[in-house]
């Protein structure tokens, strides 16, 4: 019977290279000469840390690790930026959280809507991937057609397609 999963997931190698680009890029740009920048990445928790002088390059700071994680093929849903910067001193500290695997309350809207929409699948949720089985490889596409097409705000893999 075909099947395939439905995950959420950032390579931690492709993390790790975009924030040293970011900080290469960073360390190379006019102004951003002379100010106090520090970018680390928690490869364990996966959670960037960020803090610079203000607001306004913290602004700055987070468009490149957009767009250079981006060109390393990380979506920028993966990024949550919904914790606020706080002053630590002279410094702005933000911390932004990147997500790995899917949530639950995530997981159960996938598989609602895989519901909702009535395709002869069935959705099954395992910890942190959905798994999607049915009788025909056609209807699994039509299901990964569907998932792309929504908005749901999380980026998503299909992975481990068998027939």
């Amino acid at each position: 019977m075909p099947s395939f999963d439905i995950a959420s997931e950032v390579d931690v190698q492709t993390l790790d290279n975009a924030i040293n680009t970011v900080k290469k890029e960073i360390s190379n740009r006019f102004d951003f000469k002379g100010s106090p920048v520090e970018i680390t990445l928690d490869k364990k928790q996966y959670i960037v840390t960020v803090e610079v002088e203000s607001d306004m390059k913290m602004k700055q700071v987070i468009d490149v690790i957009i767009s250079r994680s981006m060109k390393q093929g990380i979506a920028a849903e993966a990024f949550d930026f919904s914790k606020d910067a706080y002053p630590s001193g002279k410094i702005v500290r933000k911390e932004i959280k990147v997500q790995n695997g899917l949530k639950q309350e995530d997981a159960k809207k996938i598989v609602k809507m895989i519901k909702d929409k009535g395709f002869k699948v069935q959705a099954a949720i395992m910890d942190d991937i959905v798994r999607v089985t049915g009788k025909k490889i056609d209807d699994l596409q039509e299901v990964i057609a569907t998932c792309r097409q929504s908005s749901l705000g999380i980026p998503l893999q299909f992975i481990n397609m068998k027939s």
